[in-house]
């Protein structure tokens, strides 16, 4: 996860839309995995150790951050708790280069991506922001790679943003109050209290939703 407490009021624009069926998730994340990983590469010789755009941890410890969030929801999604998080963390090398902790990354969407395939549709798994599915689970995973992507690129001045499908996904899975007519790079960016919109001004708490609806 990303942040916070309880969210904004939603904004009145706000309208439904049906998020993609179960079959469309891998696929979905599997192109995070791609767009994201190779943005992360092209970064490598930069210097790691300055802050993350927005956060209080370096680019560095939010490579750490993210392979522990794809491997707890793996984990999730696997041992299915009712009531609590998993007890498997996994960390990358600290002595490793940025390049091969990428590798790990990899290792750890790709442990996501099948687990979110072979799960049957009826299985829920415990998530302090609602108990989700297989699907639910995989737009996670997409915004969090989407997310820390652009936090670790923007800090070193890297230009990327990701293709607008996969945030839409994220979105309509994850915030289903999200206010509509927006680019949905820069929608996810507000729903997350990364930046303002026209007529919406930045987020200061925030948190998904990730109930099967």
């Amino acid at each position: 996860m990303t942040a916070t407490t309880a969210p904004d009021p939603a904004p009145a624009t706000a309208a439904p839309v049906a998020a993609p069926p179960p079959a469309r998730w891998t696929d979905l994340l599997k192109a995070a995995t791609d767009t994201c990983l190779a943005a992360l590469l092209d970064a490598a010789d930069r210097d790691w150790s300055r802050p993350a755009h927005g956060l209080d941890w370096s680019c560095r410890q939010t490579l750490d951050h993210l392979a522990l969030g794809l491997t707890g929801y793996t984990g999730l999604l696997v041992s299915r708790p009712d009531d609590r998080y998993i007890t498997l963390f996994a960390s990358l090398d600290p002595q490793a280069p940025v390049a091969d902790c990428v590798e790990g990354l990899r290792i750890a969407a790709t442990l996501l991506t099948s687990t979110v395939r072979d799960t049957p549709p009826d299985v829920r798994a415990w998530h302090p922001w609602g108990h989700s599915d297989a699907g639910g689970f995989a737009a996670m995973g997409i915004t969090e790679l989407v997310l820390h992507t652009d936090d670790i690129t923007r800090a070193l001045g890297i230009p990327w943003s990701p293709p607008g499908e996969l945030c839409a996904a994220a979105v309509r899975r994850l915030f289903p109050d999200a206010p509509s007519g927006h680019e949905p790079f820069a929608t996810l960016l507000w729903c997350t209290g990364r930046t303002a919109l026209t007529g919406l001004p930045r987020r200061t708490v925030w948190q998904w939703n990730g109930t099967v609806r």
